[in-house]
């Protein structure tokens, strides 16, 4: 039997793209869509790609109109999940929340970096993060769900294998991301216009973006080493994708063998970690899929490890991640809807 599924904010670009995947997958059947400030009209016509594919319309949001739903996504901004949240774990519903209000245990440190107050602070600690090939066994029983962020997704892959073995210094770690406009979301800014973005690259929220704590909190937690990073994002002029340049310092001598045996220990049966040897990865070939593709070098001339990694931000980083994380709570294939 398929189950059934809601999307809170099913009209931004991460939710659009959950309901393009979810359409396809053979175990699941979207009964609601939701989103505010669109209700009323068809989703054919908010996303034209949509056209003989779906007749679902925009709703208002009801808590009683997901009853018999067995799980809810919920795709908004930052600060919106936590007002949702709530009484749908009361009313024992499964969620993915595919923002940043419950990736961080920590509600002071959540309000110095989003700017604003935790008000469902007591559900924190409720929350499993989402990051499936490193944290599955607690996604399988989970009830809440914390989909990682897509800057955040494309470090901690490349660099939780070496924290973890002890291979790399764990503080002193540098992250150059890149990523495509539609990582900041689909409403209106000046600074995302075409003629503003187009033809030019630059860096924002140099060490005050929300992501840096959460790097640095899942090193902690899942590779076993407390981690400083400087985190320095940038906007490139295309859509979709991510690209992380990392820089690493080794814990001693290192052999290329070693790197590529852990690497192959912890991803070896990933089915969404692509190791590309010998060459660094490029955005086209992972967009529009799940995939992270990771490269690393060692740079002779002072020792230092470069790691690569390449995502897209809608999908590994966003919607595909998520239904991966709903694949492993209903125990289901992995890389069903997904490949």
């Amino acid at each position: 039997m398929k189950k059934a599924i809601s999307i809170i904010g099913a009209s931004g670009y991460s939710g659009a793209e959950l309901l393009k995947i979810l359409l396809h997958h053979p175990d699941v059947e979207v009964t609601n869509v939701f989103a505010n400030s669109s209700a009323g009209k068809r989703v054919d016509v908010l996303y034209p790609h949509f056209r003989s594919r779906t007749q679902l319309v925009y709703q208002e949001y009801d808590i009683t109109k997901v009853k018999n739903d067995d799980l809810v996504f919920i795709a908004l901004p930052s600060g919106e999940a936590m007002k949702y949240v709530p009484a749908l774990i009361d009313a024992g519903k499964r969620v993915i929340d595919l923002g940043g209000d419950f990736r961080l245990h920590d509600a002071q440190l959540y309000t110095k970096y989003y700017r604003h107050e935790h008000t469902s602070a007591q559900y924190l600690a409720k929350a499993v993060y989402g990051l499936p090939e490193w944290n599955k066994k607690n996604i399988q029983s989970a009830q809440l769900v914390a989909n990682p962020g897509c800057y955040v997704t494309s470090a901690l892959l490349p660099l939780l294998p070496l924290v973890k073995e002890k291979l790399i210094h764990a503080n002193g770690i540098v992250i150059n991301s890149l990523s495509g406009v539609s990582g900041a979301g689909r409403s209106a800014s000046v600074e995302l216009s075409f003629t503003e973005s187009n033809e030019s690259v630059k860096a924002y929220k140099v060490g005050v973006h929300q992501h840096t704590p959460e790097i640095e909190t899942i090193l902690n937690d899942f590779g076993g080493s407390e981690s400083t990073v400087t985190f320095i994002p940038h906007l490139i002029p295309i859509t979709r994708g991510i690209y992380s340049t990392i820089i690493v310092t080794p814990n001693g001598t290192l052999l290329p063998e070693q790197i590529d045996a852990v690497y192959k220990k912890h991803y070896g049966h990933s089915p969404f970690v692509r190791l590309i040897e010998g060459l660094a990865p490029e955005i086209k070939h992972v967009q529009y899929t799940n995939f992270c593709d990771i490269s690393w070098k060692m740079y002779e001339r002072n020792g230092q490890i470069i790691l690569h990694s390449v995502i897209d931000n809608l999908v590994k980083g966003a919607a595909g991640q998520a239904v991966q994380n709903m694949n492993l709570m209903f125990g289901i294939a992995e890389t069903e809807g997904l490949i």
